[in-house]
């Protein structure tokens, strides 16, 4: 369960950072929170004041203002980190599914400033070519066939078993040497 953080609690955190020479580490660890989370809080509290730092609610952000975040983010070089603080967003993961949004065309257009990874290559499976003789194949040729099939398999799964044993057994002795 998320565990949820008052306003006065978050500028609490925020103030003790930036009114002292301490440091974020050293302030998450006196609350007990995640040094990420007082990370986020300090730069909203920097940038928006009190109101940045208030409780999450759902926000709706229109189209327009996600094509503005997007080129900003692509113009200046922000990290997402950034972006987050300074347009004051709820969670990082925003900007990415905008970026996938802007170049899909749901936003608008992709400019050709910003750059997009390119999408993984799809892995093609390579199957053997069927021989047309295969095909006409007696039913005796074709259990022969996949005796041979059957008996090649399990040579293979003993021998990948007997791999496993032989690299598992060398690994055990590795740490009976290093304990002893």
């Amino acid at each position: 369960m998320k565990r949820t953080y008052s306003k006065t609690f978050k500028i609490q955190v925020a103030r003790l950072y930036l009114e002292n020479e301490i440091s974020l580490h050293q302030v998450a660890r006196h609350y007990g929170i995640d040094y990420s989370l007082a990370r986020r809080w300090v730069a909203r509290y920097r940038l928006h004041g009190a109101s940045g730092l208030e409780a999450a609610t759902r926000h709706h952000y229109s189209p327009s203002f996600k094509r503005q975040v997007i080129e900003c983010v692509a113009r200046e070089g922000l990290s997402d980190r950034q972006a987050e603080a300074r347009f004051n967003l709820r969670s990082t993961g925003l900007i990415g599914k905008w970026l996938v949004q802007y170049h899909s065309g749901q936003l608008t257009k992709p400019c050709p400033e910003i750059e997009r990874a390119a999408p993984m290559a799809k892995k093609s499976v390579q199957r053997p070519p069927v021989d047309a003789p295969e095909r006409t194949m007696s039913q005796e040729e074709l259990l022969e066939e996949l005796l041979y099939l059957r008996a090649e398999n399990a040579y293979l799964k003993k021998l990948d078993a007997l791999i496993r044993e032989e690299k598992a057994a060398a690994r055990n002795k590795k740490r009976k040497r290093s304990k002893g």
